[in-house]
């Protein structure tokens, strides 16, 4: 049963995912800080400002790839944290970007983009994270980032990610763009349809800009 898993519908595989992985996150992550409050509800950080330097890192195809100018300054930008040895946490929170995939069809790409960032670049090899990323069911916009780990942990602390232990990194979804340096920091385990909202929410903001 185990090798039908990375074939189930996004949906499912969330389904699954969310009974099995919230209850391992609680009892694997409870003495780290950071995963206490991933056990929490899922609170809003509310509107944060982000000034994003615009580091060069490595997506899942091996290419170099401009964290501003490439990626998060152009569009609506959904960010999460994981890394591909996480059993816990990282799996939830990739099939819940799985189904907001689904969900936002060809906006994805388009006016919308889903950006993964290791952190545990020491392993997380551009070829590591295509796997993971395929067993995700990723499509062309959804990118996964890595790269040095000086590189990866500049970007991190600047999205207030970074953790010495990749297995007490923060649970999170930051959404928004580069170029309205405004985000929203969502902790814990966000639905999708919290996702959606937000999403939309950035994109009415990103669209008035360009106005």
């Amino acid at each position: 049963m185990q090798r039908s898993r990375p074939h189930l519908a996004p949906a499912a595989l969330l389904c699954a995912l969310m009974g099995f992985s919230l209850a391992s996150a609680h009892e694997m992550h409870d003495s780290h800080a950071a995963h206490r409050a991933a056990a929490s509800p899922t609170k809003s950080g509310g509107a944060i400002t982000l000034r994003l330097a615009d580091t060069v890192l490595k997506d899942q195809d091996g290419r170099d790839v401009r964290l501003v100018s490439d990626l998060v300054g152009q569009r609506v930008t959904v960010v999460d944290f994981v890394y591909t040895t996480c059993t816990t946490v990282c799996p939830v929170l990739s099939a819940t970007l799985a189904e907001l995939q689904r969900q936002l069809g060809a906006r994805v790409g388009q006016d919308v983009q889903l950006v993964s960032i290791t952190v545990d670049p020491l392993r997380d090899t551009p070829s590591r994270l295509k796997a993971y990323a395929a067993s995700h069911q990723a499509g062309s916009g959804w990118h996964w980032l890595t790269g040095s780990k000086g590189d990866v942990d500049g970007v991190l602390k600047a999205f207030g990610a970074y953790s010495p232990d990749p297995e007490s990194h923060p649970a999170m979804v930051m959404i928004g763009d580069g170029a309205g340096q405004t985000w929203t920091r969502l902790l814990g385990f966000p639905s999708v349809g919290e996702l959606q909202a937000q999403v939309e929410r950035a994109r009415a903001k990103h669209a008035a800009r360009q106005n």
